[in-house]
């Protein structure tokens, strides 16, 4: 009977094309067949704002086609090389499969297969997985234990490379909480964006949103953004203590030479008087979570931070650990921050996806599981942040898709949860 099972869940098609993401970019998507019947189709997410550590992005480079974007090399190599290798193997053997494909690349990040191929056959086979086991990805991904819903961080503000305006830093967000069911808390910061949206529109500033579905006014302060939000959490007859404010600062962005560069609002500031800008602002702010406040270079400046802010809100790593269990643990013993963004595209494959998840909660750090600014439909890391039970999850704004999508996939694990 065993013999029988594991046949009828052998890998008997790869097929991989090249799909538009968000922005309008070619990303890939690869569907697994199993003999058995069962298929798991995966797309691939693409980032803007990028750590220098992430796994390698395989595109084309040929001007010809969507401006050198076009990733049809990454999806010959699924096709080709990485279909031979895994066309047999039982797809129910996840880091069997993902191994495979490491040591076929053989390369430190990637570059030879393209991190974008490797983890659109991956994701493709744990959907496929989890399909001919007749269980949703969730339970998968996680088994039995997995019953966590994420609260989420939703982008309602724009600024930096995500955003035509002059706010530095990139991402605002509103963090619902307070509440007791995840269904609540994306109630609550429906109000609290619509309610931002009408403070704007009154205000005579623009509400086109931005790569994430954020709002991005032309403004420049990033006070002023931080009072925007608090306001609009007040009129939507919330407090800040049910819904709290995260920022992204993506600062590797405007550091340079030791120096962060703040142009909108005319600072100029070494490692140590950023640090105390900072501090300023949890104090002033109801602020929760800073991503990325300091650049990923400034080691010096991370140290400072976290011990003056010594765990009262989380100090989130993104840039500086690039979802990589090893920098991951590098950064646990030095005690630098205290949450780890997690990305499946940094690193290329689910296996070492959920090695980098368990890293961080070995060193009791907390997990985000997080988008792209350049999405598809793909609502994957809905199951994963619920399979890992990582408690928080971003994927951008309460407008776009691409970004709903995740939300919706997330309102329908809680039902079954709740069912179950």
């Amino acid at each position: 009977m065993i013999k029988v099972f594991n046949m009828q869940n052998r890998i008997v098609d790869v097929i991989a094309r090249q799909i538009l993401d968000s922005r309008g970019n070619p990303t890939i998507e690869t569907t697994i067949y199993t003999e058995k019947g069962a298929k798991g189709t995966a797309s691939i997410p693409s980032g803007l704002s990028k750590g220098t550590f992430e796994a390698f992005e395989l595109r084309d480079n040929n001007e010809k086609y969507y401006g050198g974007k076009s990733v049809l090399k990454a999806v010959l190599n699924v096709n080709d090389c990485i279909s031979r290798s895994i066309i047999g193997q039982n797809v129910l053997k996840q880091s069997q499969i993902d191994n495979i494909m490491i040591e076929l690349d053989s390369s430190k990040n990637k570059k030879n297969l393209g991190a974008n191929a490797i983890l659109s056959v991956s994701l493709a086979c744990a959907r496929a997985g989890a399909a001919s086991l007749d269980i949703p990805l969730f339970r998968y991904i996680g088994g039995i234990y997995s019953h966590v819903m994420p609260i989420p961080m939703i982008n309602i503000l724009n600024g930096g490379i995500h955003a035509d305006n002059g706010l530095d830093f990139q991402e605002f967000m509103i963090v619902p909480c307070g509440f007791d069911t995840f269904s609540e808390s994306l109630s609550a910061a429906n109000d609290v964006f619509f309610e931002l949206k009408e403070i704007l529109t009154e205000r005579g500033l623009s509400v086109a949103v931005g790569d994430e579905g954020g709002f991005s006014p032309d403004i420049e302060s990033c006070e002023l953004a931080l009072e925007l939000l608090t306001e609009a959490i007040i009129h939507a007859n919330y407090n800040t203590d049910k819904i709290k404010i995260a920022v992204d600062l993506a600062s590797s962005q405007f550091y340079s030479d030791g120096y962060y560069n703040l142009e909108g609002q005319n600072l100029y500031l070494n490692s140590s008087e950023f640090c105390s800008y900072l501090i300023s602002l949890v104090q002033k702010y109801p602020i929760i979570s800073l991503e990325d406040a300091m650049a990923e270079n400034d080691i010096v400046g991370w140290k400072i931070l976290s011990e003056a802010l010594n765990g009262e809100i989380m100090l989130v790593s993104d840039d500086l650990t690039v979802s990589d269990s090893g920098r991951i643990n590098r950064i646990v013993s030095e005690k630098i921050g205290n949450t780890i963004l997690i990305k499946p595209n940094q690193t290329g494959t689910l296996t070492e996806t959920l090695k980098s998840v368990e890293a961080a909660e070995k060193g009791n750090y907390k997990v985000i599981i997080s988008h792209r600014s350049g999405e598809t439909a793909d609502t994957f890391i809905s199951d994963l942040a619920v399979g890992v039970n990582s408690g928080f999850i971003k994927t951008g704004s309460l407008s776009r898709s691409e970004r709903t999508e995740k939300y919706n996939r997330l309102l329908k694990i809680e039902t079954e949860l709740k069912n179950n």
